[in-house]
């Protein structure tokens, strides 16, 4: 398709936004955030390569705004996982398993979410920090659940939780990589964490 054919194509100017960041969603299945350019992803939308311009100043807005939408969807896997669950070991280990899944599903998603240039580790301002948040206290509220039932031995959740997230951060990498086959990912879990709560899969 020709440039002055892509310009020529119609779009709603109010839906161009998300036009842009569906196909940029697309295009980050098949190839990692560095080598997506706002070029490419107006060719993939079927706009003019001026339009990106309307809603992102450069590249590096456009993956701010792809980073928010491909953490929505990792928050928004974790937490249906543990809404089907019942008993908080057993929330824990879907938390952990949805985390690693979403990995193994959507590579180059992944490593956008976590690129210190998307997102910033330490305070500061992100568009992800509130998606971030609310990752965090979705673990947090397990934690307390599992407190309170008796469950958890430890007497320091917070340190629990920064481990726990080390560990299923760790497997996600091993599993990306190819060196952990995601069906070894559940059995992993469960014995990661009776060593830290009473109740076993047995």
């Amino acid at each position: 398709m020709s440039s002055s054919r892509e310009s020529a194509r119609p779009y709603h100017h109010g839906l161009l936004r998300d036009t842009l960041l569906t196909a940029a969603r697309a295009l980050l299945e098949e190839r990692p955030a560095a080598e997506l350019s706002l070029r490419e992803v107006a060719r993939h939308a079927g706009v003019s390569h001026a339009a990106p311009y309307h809603h992102f100043s450069d590249r590096h807005a456009l993956l701010l705004a792809l980073g928010e939408v491909c953490m929505t969807e990792f928050v928004t896997a974790q937490a249906q996982a543990v809404a089907a669950q019942g008993t908080p070991l057993q929330q824990l280990v879907a938390l952990g398993e949805a985390y690693v899944g979403y990995a193994a599903r959507h590579p180059h998603a992944f490593t956008l979410i976590f690129d210190p240039q998307v997102c910033p580790p330490g305070p500061g301002v992100s568009p992800l920090a509130p998606l971030i948040k609310r990752n965090q206290a979705l673990l947090g509220h397990i934690l307390a659940e599992a407190q309170a039932s008796g469950e958890l031995l430890t007497a320091h959740p917070e340190d629990l939780a920064q481990g726990l997230w080390g560990a299923v951060h760790g497997l996600a990498h091993l599993v990306m990589t190819g060196h952990l086959a995601p069906q070894a990912v559940p059995s992993t879990l469960w014995t990661l964490l009776s060593a830290e709560l009473r109740t076993s899969p047995a």
